[in-house]
């Protein structure tokens, strides 16, 4: 199967990712959320995670776009879901619309019947060119945050269940846990390995900061939580309780669980993302928390197009 490389504007070369590329990539994505939202939330581990995406062959699925001085200019994967970023010194050239291009012919010739691309609500531009191509607004997710200038304040557990932080050789239970509470809105189990690469096997998976909820010896309850330092904020990467362990209290035990350990590790605010999907929005507005910003996946169908 031959490389597809896309048509590019006079200067710029492109070329595969490789393993070693994870931190210019994470330097490119970073500055393009600095640019959008004044701050980096992306960690290397989560690129790093990205590339070994079950099905996703990085010598035909990415792209990476440099200038004639060499400096990563864009980059671009594609499976199913596919990501575009233009560093903000390079936007306005057509980059994006050329790597949007790529990835659909990628996915064409991948024999996908659809694209999805998760974006921004705040970003204008990268809204307007998914819409101009045809793009529709599939899912809705929201950024919660909540702000700790005092040490948040533990509720009491529910009668027989016990809570501790995560620790070595809870591993397995949770992802367990989390592919089980996942299953009603997740369309594919995750397997462990994939599971792993992004939470547990993530550099920035902070244990001591995550919280586990135990009745008779079975994990019911999991918040898993990263440390960002460039954040300067606490935050969680995953919230599952177990079916027939709900409305009980549960999640809201954990999250604050989690709050309390990050304000004593100097954090003062923590976030978390939530979609649609999952109907947990609520939940997390009824625990104290507010919506700080938003994203919308686009998709757009490709069979006979």
């Amino acid at each position: 199967m031959s490389v597809l490389l896309p048509p590019l504007p006079a200067g710029y070369r492109a070329r595969p990712t490789a393993v070693d590329d994870v931190p210019a990539v994470h330097r490119l994505v970073a500055a393009c959320e600095r640019a959008l939202h004044g701050r980096a939330e992306t960690d290397p581990g989560g690129i790093a995670a990205d590339l070994h995406r079950p099905g996703l062959d990085p010598a035909h699925d990415t792209l990476l776009v440099h200038d004639r001085a060499g400096r990563l200019a864009a980059r671009a994967w594609v499976d199913r879901r596919c990501e575009v970023d233009v560093h903000p010194a390079h936007r306005g050239r057509g980059l994006g619309a050329a790597l949007l291009d790529w990835a659909e012919a990628r996915a064409r010739q991948a024999g996908s019947a659809g694209i999805a691309q998760t974006v921004p609500d705040d970003d204008a531009g990268a809204v307007a060119l998914l819409r101009s191509r045809g793009y529709q607004p599939l899912v809705r997710s929201w950024q919660l945050a909540y702000d700790m200038p005092e040490e948040p304040v533990v509720p009491a557990p529910p009668a027989g269940l016990t809570v501790r932080p995560f620790r070595p050789g809870d591993e397995r239970a949770a992802h367990r846990l989390v592919e089980d509470a996942f299953a009603a809105w997740q369309p594919r189990r995750k397997s462990y390995p994939e599971w792993a690469r992004h939470t547990v096997d993530r550099p920035a998976f902070a244990p001591a900061l995550s919280a586990l909820a135990f009745t008779d010896g079975q994990l019911v309850g999991a918040v898993l939580s990263l440390d960002l330092p460039e954040t300067g904020e606490g935050y969680v990467e995953q919230v599952a309780v177990h079916a027939d362990h709900r409305n009980r209290g549960i999640a809201r035990l954990l999250l604050h669980h989690a709050f309390r350990a990050f304000h004593r590790h100097g954090r003062r605010r923590c976030t978390l993302w939530t979609h649609s999907d999952t109907g947990a929005l609520a939940l997390y507005l009824r625990v104290g928390m507010t919506v700080a910003r938003s994203s919308t996946v686009f998709r757009k169908g490709l069979a006979g197009d």
